[in-house]
């Protein structure tokens, strides 16, 4: 259960924009493997990487809903697409 303070100290994640939620992300989960935190610490940490990553799926599940709506066909009928990883990491 997350404790009121907990809620406070990660609100800000919420305005975060994908690439910062992203970097910050990357620098916490560094944080984490190099250790040497203390137990509170770790756990803190841990914590905002939980909400960081949260944030990030919430953004993409976002953006891949509007790629979706945007696709259209080549008689210019909209239709929905699904869109995989492997093909968006093809360019």
């Amino acid at each position: 259960m997350t404790q009121p303070a907990d809620a406070a100290a990660n609100a800000d994640v919420d305005a975060l924009a994908y690439d910062e939620a992203f970097a910050e992300l990357e620098r916490v989960v560094a944080r984490l493997e190099a250790g040497g935190e203390s137990l509170e610490g770790t756990i803190a940490l841990y914590e905002r990487a939980v909400a960081l990553q949260r944030r990030c799926e919430r953004l993409l599940d976002g953006a891949v809903l509007r790629v979706q709506q945007l696709m259209t066909r080549h008689d210019g009928s909209v239709t929905a697409t699904d869109v995989r990883a492997e093909d968006a990491q093809a360019e």
